[in-house]
């Protein structure tokens, strides 16, 4: 049976039909209803049904969303589309579409199709890190998404940044209520407020900068590519995963493949570091192919 992943966002809603073998069957996006709960439950329904309609058949659905569903509650937390936090977004929507929904988190997507035919394909241990307007993760094992206990596997991005420097603490204010968070650093916001240029200047712009010579932009970077190897040795310490794929924004940053893995040996506790740090395959695609591929074959 076909699959369709729905990727929700704060703006669009993505939706795509998979095939059995991967191939696209049909894709659409429309704008997600602002600060409207239920306009984005009849938004998904309305894309479902003009998708299936494409497909033909009826087809099983998942869902990747900013956030997580609480294990405790089974409502939504934490996701910057504020109107969906509380809200019992897996129960509305199955009861909705009369049918079972899957749900899971968009970085956990984005690393399960990554895993599963992307740059990890093959690979018995995925990371997944979104490193974009914050910073989250996903860990694939044997092909599996891992959850964990507390629904919050692979959430490196709220975790201290490892090893800081004296001028890095107690590091910037963090909306979770602490302090020094690896997301403070390693967002783009992060970033663009360590480069000192504007708190708009974007990432391929300080790239750009840093290319033409200017010191200060070349300085910058070379403080994140060090700070990113320091939160990567520390995800490497623990799972000592095979494959770690970067997504979000700043996966689009090619010397980071290049330095932060000359850079993350020397925080590594190992003699040597097999871990490969690779681009995505599916760039923006991978959270709503993953979504799709919560319905395994």
């Amino acid at each position: 049976m076909p699959r369709i992943g729905i990727d929700l966002g704060g703006t669009k809603i993505e939706g795509i039909v998979l095939g059995d073998t991967g191939g696209v069957v049909a894709r659409e996006r429309v704008a997600t209803p602002s600060g409207d709960y239920p306009g984005t439950l009849q938004a998904i329904a309305t894309l479902i049904a003009r998708l299936e309609g494409i497909a033909g058949t009826p087809c099983r659905i998942g869902v990747a969303t900013p956030g997580a569903l609480s294990p405790a509650t089974g409502r939504l937390r934490n996701a910057n589309s504020t109107c969906l936090n509380g809200s019992s977004l897996h129960h509305d929507l199955s009861h909705h579409l009369a049918r079972e929904v899957r749900i899971a988190n968009d970085a956990d997507c984005f690393a399960l199709s990554e895993a599963t035919d992307g740059s990890g394909k093959g690979a018995r241990s995925v990371f997944g890190v979104i490193v974009g307007t914050g910073t989250g993760g996903g860990i694939v094992i044997d092909g599996k998404l891992l959850c964990g206990v507390n629904a919050i596997a692979g959430e490196w991005g709220h975790n201290p940044l490892p090893w800081p420097r004296d001028d890095e603490r107690p590091g910037p204010a963090c909306y979770c209520g602490k302090r020094g968070c690896i997301e403070t650093f390693l967002s783009g916001p992060g970033l663009a407020a360590d480069s000192g240029i504007s708190p708009a200047v974007s990432a391929r712009e300080i790239v750009a900068r840093a290319a033409a010579g200017d010191p200060a932009s070349e300085h910058c970077l070379l403080r994140y590519e060090d700070r990113m190897a320091r939160a990567l040795a520390g995800v490497i310490n623990l799972l000592d995963p095979e494959i770690i794929v970067l997504g979000g924004g700043l996966s689009n940053v090619q010397r980071l493949y290049r330095n932060v893995p000359a850079r993350w040996t020397e925080y590594v506790f190992s003699d040597v570091v097999r871990t490969r740090l690779l681009p995505p395959t599916h760039g923006d695609s991978s959270g709503v192919r993953g979504a799709a591929w919560l319905w395994p074959t």
